[in-house]
């Protein structure tokens, strides 16, 4: 499904992610933790085409996709939700969720797929993505819209950032939707351990290196310490290796 193969970025004459190899298979649920600066996210833009490695090779699909576009990616079947959603101001929430699916869904599927997010589609639906609608908000909207892409990869860059409990509640559940739907593969960049125990594989990334991955016990070592661990992620704490 996707390989990663000695990837390496540096910003501001900083090096980010060092010699990262990883290999990830179809209908997998992967997700990516670490301290702060670990370079979790910049991995993610860089799997997106948003950043650009310095080297290294990206295969999706058993294609090469390191030199493609976000939209040529796109066209291939990976999606991205961001950590600090775009605005789109002109556009409604419905014409959201349409391009998504690439297609003029019945209102009844936009208003479930609004509904697996926790929004009300009649509040919702003809309201424009901008200003006036709130960070968590526009975190659900990008999710719904993401969930009914149906894409083959589909990253989300700590999409539990902003949204109350009940959200992250309905967003667990999207999660499970998504990979019974899709049989796609899921990676999530996150701190929260409700994310990381419904994890197939943990990938631990410390100082823009792959420490670690396999499943949430095993990249720990020691379970006594896990839900610790956890916590101190959470912070956003840095943490020794």
């Amino acid at each position: 499904m996707l390989e990663l193969k000695d990837i390496y970025f540096k910003r501001d004459g900083k090096q980010i992610l060092n010699n990262v190899n990883l290999k990830l298979d179809t209908n997998e649920f992967i997700a990516i933790t670490g301290p702060n600066g670990s370079g979790k996210s910049t991995l993610a833009k860089i799997i997106m085409g948003i950043e650009i490695p310095d080297s290294g090779t990206i295969i999706f699909d058993g294609k090469d996709i390191t030199k493609l576009s976000i939209t040529e990616r796109a066209n291939l079947g990976v999606g991205f939700a961001f950590q600090q959603p775009v605005k789109f101001k002109g556009l409604t929430v419905k014409d959201m969720i349409n391009i998504g699916a690439k297609s003029e869904l019945k209102m009844k599927e936009i208003c479930d797929y609004l509904s697996d997010v926790g929004l009300c589609a009649k509040e919702y639906i003809e309201r424009e993505v901008d200003n006036s609608l709130s960070g968590g908000e526009l975190k659900r909207i990008e999710i719904a819209m993401l969930e009914a892409k149906k894409s083959k990869l589909t990253i989300f860059d700590e999409p539990e950032a902003g949204i109350d409990l009940w959200s992250f509640n309905s967003l667990i559940q999207v999660f499970k939707k998504m990979r019974e739907e899709v049989q796609g593969t899921i990676i999530t960049i996150t701190h929260q351990e409700r994310i990381l125990d419904i994890a197939d594989r943990i990938v631990l990334l410390v100082n823009g290196e792959v420490k670690k991955v396999g499943k949430k016990e095993e990249v720990f070592e020691n379970k006594k310490f896990v839900a610790s661990v956890c916590k101190f992620l959470e912070k956003g704490e840095n943490i020794n290796e």
